[in-house]
């Protein structure tokens, strides 16, 4: 399957998808609080995906031979990368720092967006990952114009994120995203600047840095989804759901 450009009207469904994901994101944020397990998480985005009358892009997810993802959200816990599947089990710890993944459908529109929360009080080390990987979201956005290339977008994160020290996940990258979660092209958070694909108007794709405190080697728990860092090192991973337009990009999944 090829680009799918899309039109206003489509980028405008994908906005009012955006808006639900950024809501249920502040809610989930709000309780990321000492106490509180990621099945708890997982209970009040049902209850917000509900009372939004959206879908789930997660529950019953299944892109290969592994199990259907059985949550509405995703929550990564410290050196958890990505996909870490809500449990009864793991309790929110004071100094935790959680990532939280979630992806809806509105009026058969996708919108997907991720944020690392820290918390109650983390250290000073977890708060300049955290800092570092939004940092490099927003240089990744700002290379979304018309006629730059992918290899911008991934060069503007790997380039700030090996600045501040830390390493980029290159197991996992950012994807097209519209009537499906998951569309072409994939979008790298490393490359070379000039290369790639250019962006064309109507093109909508998720970026989301991955960054490791310590070494870029990731490894698959045994449950088929949950993604850690090699070395046990802290992770950090954001997203948002980008419109690339003749105007400049639209943040679909900002307030």
């Amino acid at each position: 399957m090829g680009i799918i450009l899309k039109s206003n009207r489509e980028i405008l469904k994908m906005r009012a998808a955006g808006r639900v994901v950024c809501a249920v994101l502040d809610t989930l944020e709000a309780a990321c609080v000492p106490g509180v397990t990621t099945r708890d998480l997982n209970r009040i985005a049902e209850r917000e995906l509900a009372k939004a009358n959206a879908r789930s892009a997660f529950l019953g997810y299944r892109p290969g031979p592994v199990p259907a993802y059985p949550a509405v959200v995703c929550t990564s816990v410290n050196g958890v990368v990505v996909h870490g599947i809500p449990s009864d089990r793991v309790i929110l710890r004071e100094g935790d720092v959680v990532g939280i993944d979630f992806a809806c459908f509105v009026d058969g529109y996708c919108a997907d967006a991720a944020r690392t929360i820290g918390v109650g009080i983390i250290s000073a080390p977890a708060r300049d990952l955290l800092d570092a990987t939004r940092e490099c979201l927003d240089r990744a956005i700002a290379q979304c114009f018309v006629g730059r290339r992918l290899g911008d977008v991934g060069a503007a994160v790997e380039r700030h994120a090996e600045s501040r020290g830390y390493s980029v996940v290159r197991d996992f990258v950012g994807h097209g995203i519209g009537r499906a979660m998951h569309e072409p092209p994939n979008v790298p958070n490393y490359g070379m600047e000039g290369t790639g694909m250019r962006l064309k108007a109507g093109m909508v794709i998720a970026i989301e840095p991955m960054l490791n405190a310590g070494k870029p080697d990731v490894r698959l728990l045994s449950d088929g989804w949950t993604v850690v860092t090699g070395d046990g090192a802290l992770s950090a991973h954001v997203e948002h759901t980008v419109a690339i337009t003749q105007e400049g990009p639209i943040v679909l999944t900002a307030a």
